[in-house]
């Protein structure tokens, strides 16, 4: 019996530590996400350099294949977070910068787009 309660203690103490790779929704809004930095006439600046929509999406891909390797990202704001925020070297903000707009946090823009794609938001530049 002693053996059974142990066994259901850990298998359910360690179910927390399993993570689930993202659902197809979420697949669906990364993909978005980066569908809609490719479409936009927006720069990316990373460690204070500005980087072409192209160069941005591939480095943010390789990013994300990264994180799920890693089992490390579920959601789309969990890619916002942990690939498309900030430098994981330096730990810099990321930055976008849009025709006729002043620069802003890479992770307010994703927001953004991530709200235009589930419809609560426009989608803006």
């Amino acid at each position: 019996m002693l053996s059974r309660l142990t066994l259901v203690t850990c298998l359910i103490a360690f179910s927390g530590l399993v993570s689930a790779a993202p659902s197809p929704t979420a697949k669906r809004e990364i993909q978005g996400l980066m569908d809609a930095l490719s479409a936009s006439s927006c720069e990316f600046q990373r460690n204070g350099t500005w980087h072409g929509r192209d160069e941005a999406r591939k480095h943010l891909q390789r990013k994300y294949d990264y994180l799920l390797k890693r089992d490390l990202v579920d959601t789309a704001e969990q890619f916002i977070e942990r690939a498309a925020s900030k430098s994981s070297m330096s730990g810099r903000a990321y930055q976008v910068r849009c025709p006729g707009q002043p620069a802003q946090p890479a992770a307010a823009w994703f927001k953004a787009r991530l709200d235009a794609l589930r419809g609560s938001g426009a989608p803006g530049r």
